[in-house]
């Protein structure tokens, strides 16, 4: 059976040529998204800013409600339609959205590199990616394999398209799915479908293409079930992360302690973080995560 480990572990997002944290601190972040800087708030970021002065081109300011919503308020031109920024061989267009994200989320990018070395040398890799946003991570998997993309919203898998298309990556086996994800992946299993991997990035709250609501502790634990039997003992991953709730990681370890009792391999916990640039760059954490492997 899998094995639980409870140490938790940290993912680590560094900087790279398109993407840094410049400095952190006061509840607020100040990041380089290629040419362009942000400042966007966070709650993580108890301590003071290293820097005495931010200069940014744009920064979000939150509403006074705990609904998340709020406005840019910019400092300098910025394309409303977006820029071409880059990770790895994958090309994607950035953009300053309503819901304060720029179109992809930086952290993610030690868990791409992560399935990657769980894959490396495979091009028959199939992989599921629930709640795939606009892509980036679809488009990293799809190098090893083909690859089923699920997102909820009409908007977000047509960016994921035009991600492809930016990257030159029209061609790879990508199949574009708007649908509710539990109920695309109940009918997966129906299917007896089978995946060796399966990246999940449910929301807190949300609601399906027909209306479906969406509660992150009410569902989860079916939809992980349902992912479970979309897996078997020659699979290799699935990772699961959650933004923005009062949980600890352990509990979704737990979860998928319970799920995959009958698997081999090992479960693990631990928290998402981006570390600073600067020197001595300190982590902001970003998520939890629990994930199964099986290498």
């Amino acid at each position: 059976m899998a094995s639980l480990v409870e140490t938790p572990v940290i993912m680590t997002g560094e900087a790279w040529a398109d993407y840094g944290l410049i400095d952190s601190g006061d509840g607020r972040k100040l990041e380089r998204y290629g040419p362009h800087r942000f400042i966007r708030p966070d709650t993580q970021a108890l301590w003071r800013p290293k820097l005495e002065r931010w200069a940014s081109d744009g920064e979000f300011v939150p509403a006074s409600d705990e609904d998340g919503g709020g406005r840019w308020q910019f400092a300098n031109p910025v394309p409303q339609t977006g820029w071409n920024l880059q990770w790895g061989d994958v090309k994607f267009n950035a953009q300053c959205t309503p819901f304060r994200h720029l179109g992809f989320f930086p952290d993610m990018a030690p868990v791409w590199d992560w399935m990657g070395e769980l894959l490396a040398g495979r091009s028959d890799a199939a992989t599921l990616n629930l709640f795939g946003y606009t892509g980036v991570g679809s488009l990293a998997l799809s190098q090893y394999g083909p690859v089923t993309h699920v997102d909820a919203s009409k908007k977000s898998v047509a960016q994921a398209r035009e991600n492809a298309a930016l990257s030159g990556m029209t061609e790879r086996p990508i199949r574009w799915i708007i649908d509710d994800a539990a109920k695309f992946t109940a009918r997966e299993v129906r299917r007896q479908r089978r995946y060796d991997g399966i990246i999940l990035d449910p929301p807190k709250f949300g609601r399906g293409p027909e209306g479906e609501v969406w509660r992150l502790e009410d569902h989860l634990p079916a939809l992980i079930a349902d992912c479970r039997q979309l897996l078997d003992e020659s699979s290799r991953f699935l990772f699961l992360t959650v933004y923005a709730v009062r949980m600890s990681s352990l509990a979704l370890a737990g979860l998928l302690d319970e799920v995959f009792a009958d698997m081999p391999g090992r479960i693990e916990h631990g928290d998402l973080a981006v570390r600073e640039e600067q020197a001595g760059g300190r982590l902001l954490p970003t998520a939890i995560f629990a994930r199964w492997r099986n290498d």
